[in-house]
């Protein structure tokens, strides 16, 4: 059976991506990643990547500091096209998806955002918490929409809020659930087992047999 195929857009350090590469390269994952793209040509995630046997490549992200213009951003499609790409996950990516990306990949674009959406939505969602003073924050997969962080939710994972916490401290806990749901949340979406209804996402349950 053919294995999905995904390409990961990350900005930084990519230590997601690497989680997502690591998890597909296990002998029973149905998907594969064949393809990380950045917009910012030094972003470590680059060359970890190919570290580990994956295409990167550093695409030109055009004028604007927060997002993709159309005209670029229509570029980078034809990039995920020329390369087969089914699904497209976000990793840490530091601009919008706009239109043209997510008409053409509708309902194949993920992303991992370290809180427990809806609440702490937008950067440094981590410190946001840990200022309000939150029992538990929390990392959230969900689907990409037209709305900031706002997608349906697929899965997430709680991580308590210790007394002596930092932002950084709690940061790095959370990084390590991201790393957990994120390849799960995949492997769902590449088994065909996520259905949007309405804002919820339903799982099913897992076919067994011929």
């Amino acid at each position: 059976m053919r294995k999905a195929r995904l390409a990961i857009l990350a900005s930084g350090r990519g230590s997601n991506a690497v989680a997502l590469i690591k998890a597909a390269q296990q002998e029973n994952f149905p998907a594969e990643v064949v393809l990380v793209l950045s917009d910012n040509r030094n972003a470590p995630v680059l060359d970890k990547a190919r570290s580990l046997g994956v295409k990167a490549i550093w695409l030109d992200p055009g004028p604007k500091c927060t997002f993709l213009i159309p005209e670029v951003e229509k570029r980078w499609v034809e990039v995920l096209r020329e390369h087969n790409v089914d699904y497209v996950l976000l990793a840490g990516f530091m601009r919008v998806i706009k239109k043209t990306l997510l008409d053409a990949f509708a309902g194949r674009i993920l992303n991992i955002h370290p809180a427990l959406l809806p609440s702490f939505k937008g950067l440094d969602a981590q410190r946001q918490a840990w200022e309000y003073g939150v029992k538990y924050s929390g990392a959230t997969v969900h689907f990409v929409d037209d709305s900031l962080d706002s997608g349906p939710i697929i899965l997430q994972e709680p991580v308590k809020v210790e007394d002596d916490d930092t932002p950084e401290s709690l940061a790095a806990r959370i990084l390590e659930a991201e790393h957990r749901i994120y390849p799960e949340a995949v492997r769902l979406l590449a088994q065909g087992r996520l259905r949007i209804e309405r804002r919820r996402v339903r799982i099913l349950k897992e076919k067994h047999g011929g």
